[in-house]
């Protein structure tokens, strides 16, 4: 599917997930692109192979609207990726990155006049978007020497109508309740809710804290994302959303669990379908 163009637009938000953490958002008349990682494989290295579930994604790329901007969580290579930067950059405008990570995309090619960086809690105002990078419990480094050398974190979207929360990628902690002190109550929450396991559970919160997340930054609905893209952990595939919507019926929370590729807009009724018990 794809997002209505400026003429059609009516304000309200909209978005289409792609898979793991790749969203494409219309907020405020603005067509935003999160993680932007449409790639094959999500590892670093040669021999070890993290495939991507779908086949020939990067060709997505093609089908996408202008680009207002690209938003970046953090410089893993599940989010950021070399084969599906150099075909998007033709589309983009302006990247809004965590802090330190511009330097990939410089190294790539795109002009440094493009980048705007981060730090945690810093604000930007885009158009009609306040945007401001978030914390989270997460880390940074696309090989054993650049640990720390960039952030990490969330983003929040805001206007005078509208307030989008997404989490990034992180353990659960503390942050979630003071980003919804300082800048919630929030329409939509994008929880990470994936590629966990208890070895590294202060890096990626289990889907059961997810939806505690989306009570603590007062989220009227919750979306899952970093999943049904790789296996990047022991779990099954399927797990973290299975487990997302059992606690989410204890807890009470409203989520919307969409079909990959599927338009979903903000007010309309989500489309629950359990359509992951379709596979395997």
């Amino acid at each position: 599917e794809e997002l209505p163009d400026a003429a059609s637009d009516d304000g309200i938000p909209r978005f289409i997930w792609y898979g793991h953490s790749v969203l494409l958002l219309r907020f405020a008349g603005r067509n935003l692109l999160i993680d932007p990682m449409f790639g094959p494989d999500a590892s670093p290295i040669g021999p070890i192979v993290s495939g991507r579930f779908s086949k020939d994604t990067l060709a997505i790329i093609e089908r996408l609207p202008k680009l207002d901007a690209i938003l970046f969580t953090h410089d893993h290579y599940d989010h950021l990726d070399y084969a599906s930067i150099s075909r998007l950059k033709e589309k983009v405008d302006t990247y809004i990155v965590a802090l330190g990570v511009g330097r990939h995309l410089e190294r790539w090619g795109i002009p440094s006049a493009q980048i705007t960086e981060l730090d945690w809690w810093d604000s930007l105002q885009f158009h009609q978007i306040e945007l401001t990078f978030t914390p989270s419990r997460h880390f940074s480094g696309r090989g054993p020497t650049d640990r720390t050398k960039s952030l990490w974190g969330g983003w929040v979207l805001r206007n005078d109508k509208h307030r989008i929360y997404w989490t990034g990628d992180g353990g659960y902690g503390k942050h979630f309740k003071e980003v919804g002190d300082r800048l919630g109550p929030f329409h939509w929450i994008f929880t990470e809710c994936g590629q966990y396991n208890e070895l590294w559970h202060q890096i990626h919160m289990y889907p059961e804290e997810c939806i505690q997340a989306a009570k603590d930054a007062r989220a009227s609905l919750a979306i899952p994302v970093h999943w049904a893209g790789f296996t990047l952990a022991m779990h099954s595939w399927k797990e973290p959303v299975e487990r997302f919507v059992a606690e989410a019926s204890l807890r009470g929370q409203e989520i919307a669990c969409p079909r990959i590729g599927a338009v979903v807009k903000l007010g309309e009724e989500p489309n629950n379908d359990f359509w992951w018990e379709e596979y395997r």
